[in-house]
């Protein structure tokens, strides 16, 4: 089973906790995802760039909105996400435990996957 560990954390810059500090969160996800696919189980991930540079779609009314930066205004951000191959939830959540964020008091959030594609057509997982 799929699930996509989702990193959420409040959202400083460089300057305001250091290019020290940020280097070696750096190194701790490098670590972190090393880990995993040593073990197998790592499918993808990555570390996203900060919600500043992000463009949001939305669609009300059935007109799309364009938005720059974050959706909501929010300090805790979504900051990166690997997407794990594990037998079930419980490993999951042993393999989440092992996540900086859940190491420094940070929020994973722990998401299985719901569908697919096979042969053009959306399938349970």
């Amino acid at each position: 089973m799929r699930y996509t560990l989702l990193f959420h954390y409040t959202e400083e810059s460089e300057e305001s906790i250091g290019a020290e500090r940020m280097a070696d969160g750096m190194r701790a996800f490098a670590s972190y995802a090393a880990t995993l696919e040593q073990a197998g189980i790592l499918v993808y991930g990555q570390v996203l760039q900060p919600s500043s540079a992000s463009t949001t779609l939305t669609c009300a009314d059935g007109e799309p909105r364009i938005q720059d930066g974050p959706f909501a205004d929010t300090k805790e951000q979504l900051g990166g996400f690997v997407v794990i191959d594990v037998p079930d939830l419980d490993a999951a959540l042993a393999w989440a435990r092992q996540s900086p964020p859940a190491t420094w008091g940070g929020t994973v959030e722990i998401r299985p996957g719901a569908v697919h594609i096979e042969a053009g057509m959306w399938v349970p997982s």
